[in-house]
């Protein structure tokens, strides 16, 4: 297993490397100069080239590429063009913001998502569980911006029950965290059905059931605890892609997190935050991804038995490999 997570993070290098590069081209390619946006509309073509050569603009990709990735060895994310403040110090400030509104998200799905998908499974084909799936459809099509612009409308302008903007108190969670949870639970919802009804029709289920126990205690003791394993790659891409897809609510909802940042960097063409953000974030998904592998190997037995099946190997490998030594040596 240390062998598995040193490879999964040796890969991660080439990985960042390729999005920061990608990412370069990208900003490189759009229109819009960051040297007039800072300078304004009133600024003569003299000043905006000094700009440009003072901040290395005019530099080829390839060194500007080599001079952000040297810099972020050593802990230094650049400056911001707008702000004049280091980047990575304004990350730190915005991205408790962001995790906050994934994770209560993320926790509301699940717990919704969950026993719905557990209900559509176990009433197959009934009208409750074609209401399931048709509510989880309605989910899963309707945009998060236009859902969170209703529960505008309705709690916080018609209501007056929620704020429509600030996080300043709790009440200021609710909102943003509902319209990003609607989608997310009808994901997790259908994959719960999906993989419960593909458990309830093995065969140690209708043991289970042959030998009288109750249906309750089948489907929440043995079906579900391996329809549950599946899900957790789902929930750990889901949390991973969140990180980045928070933007939307972020904005509407007006909570100052590394999404909105990065947006704002966008708009600016503030390169030095559009690289760290977008670096960022690739490395929290691609760390999420790999948490979710290794819960993934100790929740399912198969994949234990296969690393033990590997080190086993390894190991007898090694001894023999050793023995046959001992043999040469003796012979000499």
């Amino acid at each position: 297993m240390a062998r598995y997570i040193g490879k999964r993070l040796l890969m991660l290098i080439p990985v960042l490397l390729g999005i920061s590069f990608v990412v370069l081209i990208l900003i490189d390619i759009t229109p819009g100069d960051p040297a007039r946006m800072m300078l304004g509309m009133t600024a003569t073509e003299q000043q905006v080239a000094e700009l440009r050569q003072s901040l290395g603009l005019n530099d080829s990709i390839f060194i500007r590429f080599g001079r952000f990735i040297w810099n972020v060895v050593r802990g230094d994310f650049g400056t911001s063009f707008m702000t004049k403040r280091p980047v990575f110090d304004e990350m730190i400030q915005r991205f408790p913001y962001t995790l906050k509104l994934v994770t209560i998200s993320l926790a509301l799905s699940i717990i919704l998502g969950i026993p719905l998908g557990v209900f559509a499974a176990t009433h197959q084909y009934s009208w409750k569980d074609n209401a399931a799936i048709f509510i989880s459809l309605i989910c899963v099509s309707m945009p998060s911006f236009w859902f969170a612009l209703l529960l505008i409308k309705w709690f916080g302008v018609n209501l007056r029950w929620l704020p429509i903007a600030g996080i300043e108190s709790w009440k200021g969670w609710v909102l943003p965290c509902l319209s990003m949870a609607l989608g997310l639970t009808a994901i997790i919802a259908r994959q719960t059905r999906s993989n419960l009804l593909e458990v309830i029709r093995q065969d140690y289920i209708v043991t289970a059931r042959s030998k009288g126990l109750r249906n309750g205690t089948v489907i929440y003791r043995h079906a579900l605890k391996n329809a549950i394993i599946p899900i957790i790659m789902i929930i750990g891409g889901i949390f991973g892609s969140s990180l980045g897809g928070a933007l939307i609510s972020e904005v509407i909802f007006s909570i100052p997190g590394l999404g909105q940042y990065t947006l704002t960097g966008l708009n600016n063409r503030d390169y030095p935050v559009i690289q760290g953000s977008v670096l960022i974030l690739s490395a929290m998904f691609a760390i999420v991804i790999l948490l979710v592998d290794i819960i993934f190997a100790f929740v399912d037995p198969r994949i234990r038995s296969q690393y033990s099946k590997k080190s086993k190997k390894s190991k007898k490998k090694a001894g023999t490999q050793i023995e046959k030594e001992s043999q040469e040596i003796a012979a000499v």
